[in-house]
């Protein structure tokens, strides 16, 4: 258990000085004359943290009242801590939500939508909608998940090691992501590739695997 706990408390991350995952508001204004009704959907960027599940909660709470909010997500995240993207992904299909890899132009009607990422452990929050969507130019990556784990010597100095999975985790993913409806093979694929690297998912293997349709 003291492996698997420490993959709760590190996991994999792209880039470790990225933003925390923050959650806003924004109207889907599509010419049709909705004027202050106009559909309003969740953009949701940054890296998932710990605490990601329980803030996204906490937004939802804030908005309960817009009756013009929509139940899709949009992300555009480079990765964070697995266990909170799972936690994340389940809060996302509990409200039956779509994910879409997307971010939104300033003028954001359809088909103004921009490419974006979901990256390492963002894929794992993004299993949790009920409809997936990356459009073309969207790139969803995976990869071999680690944590990182600080020792000190007698003399007070720290050095950083990456410890892998000693397959636990991966169990635990391959559960998820089959109560998700996304094949298993998906996680024995991305414990194959590297954690220096991003193995870009095709549209082949999104398709093979079940994880997102290309349109929506």
């Amino acid at each position: 258990m003291p492996f698997l706990a420490a993959f709760g408390l590190l996991a994999a991350v792209s880039h470790a000085n990225a933003q925390s995952m923050s959650f806003r508001l924004a109207s889907l204004a599509d010419g049709s004359g909705c004027r202050s009704h106009c559909p309003h959907v969740i953009v949701a960027e940054g890296q998932i943290g710990n605490s990601t599940p329980h803030e996204f909660l906490d937004f939802l709470r804030e908005n309960a009242s817009d009756r013009d909010l929509r139940t899709v997500v949009f992300l555009n995240s480079q990765g964070g801590y697995v266990v909170a993207s799972m936690e994340l992904g389940q809060i996302f299909r509990r409200i039956g939500a779509a994910t879409v890899v997307a971010r939104l132009g300033a003028s954001s009607g359809r088909g103004r939508f921009l490419t974006a990422s979901c990256l390492s452990a963002c894929v794992y929050a993004f299993m949790g909608g009920r409809k997936r969507v990356a459009p073309p130019g969207s790139a969803l990556g995976i990869h071999r998940m680690f944590a990182n784990q600080e020792h000190t010597n007698l003399w007070g100095d720290s050095k950083s090691e990456r410890v892998y999975d000693n397959g636990s985790m991966a169990g635990m993913l391959m559960n998820y992501s089959s109560r998700m409806g996304v094949s298993r093979e998906l996680i024995r694929y991305a414990e194959h590739i590297s954690s220096q690297s991003i193995h870009v998912v095709t549209a082949g293997e999104m398709a093979r695997w079940n994880l997102a349709s290309r349109v929506f």
